[in-house]
């Protein structure tokens, strides 16, 4: 399998991801390792150029639009994990079961104090295009379970590469502490040489007892995990596009059609699926553009300033 490594290019360009290949002479064509990188290179060209991820290594990344990334991290992670643990004693998953090494719910939990404070599971909630990833993620383990292993792969190997990167441009560009508040999803304190340990998971897929039907199955698989994500990364794109430099900020969001549109009880609708009236700000938005009503607001305007002129004389 390929691993995503940083290269840093100067300026505007930020940081970037590229594929570095793993020279084994012990590695056959065959083997699901290889297969799985062949296999999802495009999917993952693809997910690396959308336009949240580009967005993301160039640093123009808004604190409450990260937020909201890693609240769907925590909601993937959560099913996931619940999945792993179910198959723990699985054959065609147990080898790849390390809990101690890559479990990230804990380390989410962490994240999800550090922003939205210990009441955090009262303000999120899992957003439309993640509740399809977690669904996903739930029938394979519990019906298709050599699947889980397209999943876990796709997610924690690229947690151990690319995210790194990631890990640094977020703490840059958001101004979080060194000591790593905020990102702890990216630390993996119980792996102490990432490449090392990449190698002993290949190994271990490697290892598994599946035949070419099989294989193939977790290769397309793979390639569906990356739509998944690619589907919230468009999610997200259209949530930033809409928030003010304010929830950047983290200062109090307005809903002027722009601010965090989840502190708008008609955005907050929409998400959980109800029908909802139309938002009275851009109804409110809409007459005010009437060539008419902007005639007679300027007419009161006007009024108003003489009196005022005539009150200070």
């Amino acid at each position: 399998m390929p691993s995503l490594v940083e290269s840093s290019e100067g300026g505007d360009e930020g940081e970037s991801l590229r594929y570095e290949e793993i020279e084994d002479d012990n590695v056959s064509p065959t083997d699901l390792s290889e297969l799985l990188k062949d296999g999802t290179k495009e999917s993952h060209d693809r997910a690396e150029n959308t336009q949240f991820v580009k967005d993301f290594l160039k640093g123009r990344i808004k604190k409450e639009l990260f937020k909201l990334a890693t609240v769907a991290l925590y909601f993937t992670y959560s099913a996931l994990e619940e999945e792993m643990d179910r198959n723990k004693d699985n054959p065609v998953f147990a080898p790849l079961y390390f809990p101690l090494e890559l479990h990230r719910k804990e380390a989410l939990i962490k994240d999800m104090k550090y922003f939205y404070g210990e009441d955090w599971k009262e303000k999120i909630q899992c957003s439309e295009a993640t509740q399809h990833y977690v669904d996903r993620i739930h029938h394979v383990g519990q019906h298709e379970p050599e699947l889980l292993v397209a999943h876990a792969y796709t997610r924690y190997m690229g947690d151990l590469s690319g995210g790194q990167v990631l890990k640094k441009v977020a703490q840059r560009a958001l101004k979080l502490p060194s000591t790593d508040e905020g990102i702890q999803f990216y630390v993996f304190e119980n792996v102490s040489n990432a490449q090392q340990f990449k190698q002993l998971y290949r190994a271990r897929l490697n290892a598994l007892d599946l035949d070419k039907s099989c294989k193939e199955r977790i290769v397309e698989e793979a390639n569906r995990a990356f739509r998944f994500n690619m589907q919230v990364f468009d999610e997200l794109d259209k949530i930033g596009k809409s928030l003010t430099e304010e929830a950047q900020e983290g200062g109090l969001p307005v809903h002027d059609g722009k601010g965090d549109l989840r502190k708008c009880p008609y955005y907050a609708d929409k998400l959980a699926g109800k029908a909802a009236p139309g938002c009275p700000y851009h109804a409110a938005m809409a007459v005010a553009k009437q060539p008419l009503v902007q005639l007679i607001l300027a007419a009161c305007i006007a009024v108003a300033a003489g009196a005022a002129a005539w009150y200070m004389m």
